[in-house]
């Protein structure tokens, strides 16, 4: 099964199928089957679907609203004081060499500790209402609607639409030798064919996560985000930025570190095997969302904070390689027609 994305008239015809489901065992299993393919995709779009279908499940109609918060003019637009690292995750010599060239990039000193201090701050400023800012993190079955599912995704989240936070954090990773060029466009993950994707920009959606002792995010696939735009270009996300906001130590009395645990977890398919990337106050790890099964691990002691968003690309060639051809074809009847 794919997303609507890669097969769209078969993953609607299965998807309906399975979602129309009264068995018991048969709703049991597509859950399961569900949180492995579609389980985190945050989505606008018809183009990709995530559900998950269980009858103790209440699903919600949910929208999301930010205040304006004023971003000072000097918040992350001069360089960090230490030069931006980026670390290739080499999967072959890793415990998940199945990987293979699967994108995974993490790079460090990306933000300060009081820029990162300073950006949470913005966040819980930016949540609208009288309600507490952060609020339980759901789990998206469709366009506007989600459930809460605590045994599988336990944490609290703000969501913040702010397009100058995502060009200034876009910016500043962008100092990593090498990174600029690496995500023009996604031949990196050997995506061939007649579509291209060329960078348009950090996503606005700005997702913030507070994980407190005991919660946790259950194995996932990140899912694509589609939008069509004004002019009726088609964006779709194909990268995950995960910027870690606070440190943490593996194990408890290891440090004196008030978060521990909470690493994300690349996992075999069996889960029995992974490769973990612990958080650490202005790193961002970037990964592609397809083919790379991971988690968010158990927080031991403290709360970890963290900031989710994508990359958005543009949908280009297809016109034109079209355009191209209907030329040459043109051409061709004309220079073979009688004269």
């Amino acid at each position: 099964m794919r997303t609507l994305g890669q097969n769209q008239k078969t993953t609607t015809q299965t998807l309906t199928c399975l979602l129309h489901q009264t068995d018991p065992a048969a709703c049991a299993k597509m859950l399961a089957l569900g949180r492995k393919i579609f389980p985190n995709t945050l989505t606008r779009s018809h183009h990709t679907v995530q559900f998950i279908r269980h009858k103790s499940t209440q699903k919600t109609h949910t929208s999301y609203e930010s205040k304006d918060v004023p971003i000072p003019a000097d918040f992350l637009t001069s360089p960090p004081p230490g030069p931006v690292t980026l670390t290739r995750v080499d999967w072959p010599s890793t415990a998940l060499p199945e990987n293979g060239t699967r994108y995974a990039v993490v790079l460090d000193n990306v933000l300060t500790s009081d820029e990162c201090a300073q950006l949470l701050r913005m966040a819980e400023a930016s949540a609208a209402g009288e309600r507490e800012p952060w609020q339980p993190a759901m789990v998206n079955i469709g366009p506007g609607w989600e459930v809460l599912e605590p045994h599988y995704r336990n944490s609290d989240r703000i969501i913040w639409d702010e397009q100058t936070v995502a060009d200034r954090l876009w910016e500043r990773c962008a100092l990593a030798p090498g990174l600029r060029e690496e995500l023009a466009d996604m031949k990196k993950q050997g995506r061939k064919g007649p579509v291209g994707w060329k960078f348009e920009r950090f996503n606005k959606r700005l997702r913030f996560l507070k994980y407190q002792e005991g919660q946790f995010f259950r194995p996932h696939c990140d899912g694509e985000y589609t939008e069509t735009t004004d002019d009726d270009s088609v964006l779709r996300t194909h990268y995950t930025v995960h910027l870690y906001l606070n440190d943490s130590v593996a194990e408890v009395g290891e440090d004196k570190a008030g978060l521990v645990g909470g690493a994300t977890s690349f996992l075999s398919s069996d889960e029995k095997r992974k490769v973990d990337v612990n958080p650490k106050a202005g790193r961002v790890l970037i990964f592609q969302h397809t083919m790379l099964y991971h988690s968010g691990d158990d927080v031991l002691a403290g709360t970890k904070y963290t900031m989710r968003t994508d990359i958005l690309y543009k949908m280009v060639c297809l016109m034109a390689l079209f355009e191209k051809k209907s030329l040459v074809l043109a051409y061709c009847q004309f220079k073979d027609s009688p004269s």
